[in-house]
């Protein structure tokens, strides 16, 4: 499902960062819950966090589904921050999501909310941009001004 679905065009975009070292790790996130139990908290992206997280240990499935995920872990001080959802099973696909595979754990991370251009009003989904598939998290880099916590 993509980002520009209705229900999430009204998320608030957030920078994300390693809670351990305080590392710049994602500045498209986005709050989220899981899927296979909704009171868990986390945050996502829709792009690979290149250069700031890891893959640790190999593959692993949950007792509620069977996606197949990956640790990820903090390039600068190795603490693991999350996962990647390497292939979602059928069920969580077909369920109501935001089309993020890139999970960060909310005891983990700290965030701040992205603003606009304006430098104003909070930066939301549904502002952003489409994707093309040669975009990076690299591209984009806010100065702490364009962040609020």
């Amino acid at each position: 499902m993509s980002t520009s679905n209705a229900s999430f065009k009204n998320k608030c975009v957030t920078q994300v960062n390693c809670v351990f070292c305080d590392s710049l790790l994602c500045t498209r996130g986005m709050k989220a819950v899981l899927l296979a139990d909704t009171e868990v908290e986390l945050f996502s992206t829709d792009i690979p966090p290149n250069r700031t997280v890891d893959f640790v240990a190999s593959c692993y499935s949950t007792e509620s589904c069977k996606c197949k995920l990956r640790d990820i872990a903090c390039l600068k001080c190795g603490n693991i921050v999350g996962y990647h959802v390497v292939a979602p099973c059928k069920p969580c696909l077909l369920s109501c999501n935001n089309g993020h595979f890139w999970m960060f754990n909310s005891d983990a991370v700290s965030t701040l909310n992205r603003l606009d251009a304006t430098g104003v009003n909070l930066l939301l989904w549904g502002d952003l941009p489409e994707l093309d598939d040669s975009e990076n998290e690299d591209s984009e880099s806010p100065s702490e001004e364009d962040c609020i916590r």
